[in-house]
């Protein structure tokens, strides 16, 4: 049933959004380093791993320099409309074509490279395992704010430490819970919880959700 809804609302989207995309196609194709997509392999469903798409908002080498996968406010390493793409998550329209071909699901986790998802413990790998990663999801509705809560430490040994130690574990503790609750209803309220997050970054709907772990002490403060 979820993969019906999956290809239905892609589907649609795709349609939907492809005169909008054009423009932001022709203008990435004339500024940076001219390349439209940004391809990049990370893991899905079983462990596999798949090509995820997303628009060209970074260098093509910046995850091999300076700041690695993290990135701080004023980054040189973004292009000419990055940081535009990438505040307003336009950047991420392309994995609906993930979504259509199997790759993804419109809601699950984030599907992660493999360095970081082998980061997480064996239960939460086991957990991710069993479905396709996401478009959106418990993870990125509660993290809508995760680059603005790394770029509050000064160096990237601070923000690895504390992504590492604080982050990830939440994260991994969200995935798991989602894994035990994944059904078509939750699928579609957090559909509709990934609109309000759009619409207001501030919004705390998450938080009524049954049973969701608690926010760990050192990330009260942000979210």
């Amino acid at each position: 049933m979820i993969r019906f809804f999956d290809v239905l609302f892609s589907l649609i989207a795709i349609i939907i959004l492809l005169p909008f995309m054009l423009p932001i196609m022709i203008g990435l194709k004339l500024t940076g380093e001219h390349d439209i997509f940004y391809m990049q392999k990370r893991v899905g469903k079983g462990g596999k791993e798949f090509d995820l798409m997303k628009f060209a908002t970074m260098l093509r080498n910046s995850p091999n320099m300076a700041g690695g996968l993290y990135t701080a406010e004023n980054d040189p390493r973004i292009l000419p409309m990055g940081k535009f793409l990438r505040k307003t998550k336009i950047n991420e329209l392309p994995q609906l074509i993930n979504i259509l071909k199997g790759d993804m699901s419109v809601i699950g986790y984030r599907p992660q490279v493999r360095k970081q998802y082998e980061s997480y413990p064996d239960e939460v790998r086991k957990a991710m395992a069993k479905s396709r990663p996401g478009l959106s999801g418990i993870g990125p509705i509660v993290f809508r704010s995760e680059e603005q809560i790394l770029q509050q430490f000064k160096t990237h040994e601070e923000r690895d430490e504390f992504y590492k130690k604080v982050i990830t574990p939440y994260k991994g503790q969200l995935e798991v819970w989602y894994s035990k609750h994944r059904n078509i209803l939750m699928y579609f309220r957090l559909i509709f919880m990934t609109v309000q997050v759009v619409l207001d970054p501030e919004n705390k709907a998450w938080k009524s959700l049954r049973g969701i772990p608690k926010v760990p002490k050192e990330l009260e403060a942000y979210l």
